[in-house]
């Protein structure tokens, strides 16, 4: 469980952070909002779907076929594809916003990556300032912010243009198939008859290729899929082994004296 605290000096001035070593704090995360920036390198490597956000549309990957799973981590916290998306690069920082709608830096306190002493990097330097390695990681996440609004507004431009659907992915589990509810797509056949005017708007205003790059990234639902069966198949595995049961060994003591002509009546 996450525990978000807003950075500030009176908090966290005597405190240090140590950098992660591994992506295993996404474990559970299945659904990975995006920035604008880096749509086309994760459309390369993820499923993208648009789903509903704070009350608008976004971009988002798609890291798991059910809550609260992520397939695109392994046990040992290794990333397993060639793209990371952004909103994991700065743990345990992450954005907020404040009651006035903006944005602060702030900090997962129970991220297991705050110290008080020892091993770690300073939030501020002497001069009470932010230290220079956070002013690095808030320039980021900044930056990000803003890219992910871009893409939200694009998201918005297409869903109001009538050329996002649902996306219907249906998955075997044990207990029979189930429908994956919450993830849309692009209808193709819609965005190819928007008419020359609608279709140069978002052209120029690079909503053409957010819709692009969300069909192209559909291929990479079926790695998801093997991901997936990969992973069933190691759980089974893990269960079966737990349930079998020790065989009954013999002392190792041979000094005891069996009475073999007992065996048998």
């Amino acid at each position: 469980m996450s525990s978000i605290q807003p950075l500030s000096h009176e908090r966290h001035a005597s405190l240090r952070w140590r950098r992660y070593n591994g992506y295993g704090f996404t474990a559970t995360t299945a659904i990975a909002p995006l920035a604008a920036a880096e749509v086309g390198k994760a459309a390369l490597a993820l499923p993208l779907a648009f789903v509903e956000r704070e009350g608008g549309w976004t971009l988002a990957a798609v890291l798991g076929l059910l809550p609260g799973q992520n397939l695109y981590v392994a046990s040992n916290g290794n990333w397993v594809v060639g793209y990371v998306p952004s909103v994991f690069r700065a743990y345990p920082f992450r954005i907020g916003w404040n009651e006035a709608v903006q944005p602060m830096l702030c900090i997962d306190e129970a991220s297991g990556l705050i110290v008080e002493s020892g091993e770690g990097e300073t939030f501020f330097d002497e001069s009470g300032e932010l230290s220079a390695s956070v002013r690095q990681v808030s320039a980021f996440l900044h930056e990000t912010a803003k890219s992910e609004a871009v893409l939200a507004n694009a998201c918005g431009q297409l869903r109001a243009a009538g050329v996002i659907e649902p996306w219907p992915i249906t998955i075997q589990g044990e207990n029979g198939s189930q429908q994956i509810a919450g993830l849309s797509r692009i209808n193709e056949t819609a965005l190819n008859t928007l008419d020359d005017a609608a279709f140069g708007r978002f052209r120029r205003a690079g909503v053409v290729g957010v819709a692009y790059a969300q069909l192209l990234s559909m291929g990479n639902l079926s790695t998801l899929g093997e991901l997936a069966q990969a992973r069933a198949q190691a759980e089974a595995a893990e269960r079966a082994k737990a349930e079998v049961k020790p065989m009954v060994m013999l002392p190792e003591d041979n000094t005891i004296d069996w009475d073999w002509s007992k065996i048998g009546r």
